[in-house]
């Protein structure tokens, strides 16, 4: 927007776009290689104890000779989008004009593929940084329908992820999330109302609301990202793409009676019948 080949100076620029001069010139910190390497303690402990708080991780990185207080503890995992599993009087990232919608799985069987979907975010370590990681998975085959990285909390890639297991897998009964805001927002739910799919959000800290994808991020992190040391963005990609392809035709599950995820959500056959809202439709 701002260029110094323009015919006006870059503070006659600054003046008509209304901004500050002194952000031309500002460069944002990098990441402080301490920090790094404590959000991957963080990330590995809560990956074993997301029932952790923020003085249970502080007395971890002190019991590991790293000497950090609280306060410093709570920004860096607010900053990587992790949150103590317990009951709170609020849920943070909600925000005010969002809708919560209820949990509608409580005594439900899950019985037939696309009966149910679900979705979460989690914290994704990286040699240069760190990135975020989101999926969308079927409860009943555990298969991985979509994913999507961003180096930002943005709903968008939410959303993406969303678009692409609808149009490739045609649409669950009932889709549960958490009450994180990228879930919460209206450019995510009216997608799903739309498309007349009941929404069902997980009580507050309650972290088995949503325990398929819970363990899919265990499986993820202990088989892969820890393993792989993952240098950036690209990199992760492509790793991730490939793990998620072994996971999805190659990974036995013993919940599954050692059947694949793709085995079990398309049927023994190279098609079978799912039911939709008392309908049938064929999945290809």
């Amino acid at each position: 927007m701002i260029s110094k080949q323009d015919n006006y100076s870059l503070r006659e620029q600054c003046l008509l776009l209304g901004i500050n001069r002194s952000t031309l010139y500002y460069k944002p910190a990098g990441i402080r290689p301490i920090d790094r390497a404590l959000m991957d303690l963080l990330d590995e402990q809560y990956t074993k104890t997301p029932f952790y708080g923020v003085l249970r991780m502080k007395q971890f990185l002190n019991s590991k000779g790293y000497c950090v207080g609280k306060e410093h503890v709570r920004t860096l995992l607010r900053s990587m989008g992790l949150v103590a599993v317990f009951p709170r009087p609020k849920t943070s990232g909600i925000k005010a004009y969002h809708k919560i919608y209820p949990y509608l799985l409580r005594g439900v069987e899950i019985e037939y593929p696309n009966q149910v979907w679900s979705t979460d975010i989690t914290y994704l370590r990286l040699t240069q940084g760190f990135a975020y990681l989101v999926a969308i998975i079927d409860w009943y085959s555990r298969f991985v329908l979509s994913y999507r990285i961003s180096n930002t909390l943005d709903t968008g890639f939410c959303v993406e992820a969303l678009d692409e297991a609808i149009s490739k897998y045609n649409m669950p009964n009932i889709f549960n999330s958490d009450q994180g805001s990228q879930f919460t927002s209206l450019e995510f739910t009216e997608k799903l109302l739309a498309a007349g799919i009941l929404i069902s959000m997980d009580g507050r800290g309650r972290v088995f609301d949503n325990i398929f994808v819970e363990r899919l991020w265990r499986s993820v992190k202990y088989e892969n990202v820890y393993l792989s040391d993952y240098q950036n963005i690209p990199e992760a990609r492509y790793g991730l793409k490939n793990y998620f392809e072994f996971y999805n035709n190659e990974r036995f599950h013993q919940a599954l009676d050692y059947k694949t995820p793709r085995q079990v959500y398309l049927g023994d056959a190279s098609q079978t019948s799912v039911k939709r809202g008392g309908e049938l439709l064929v999945v290809c």
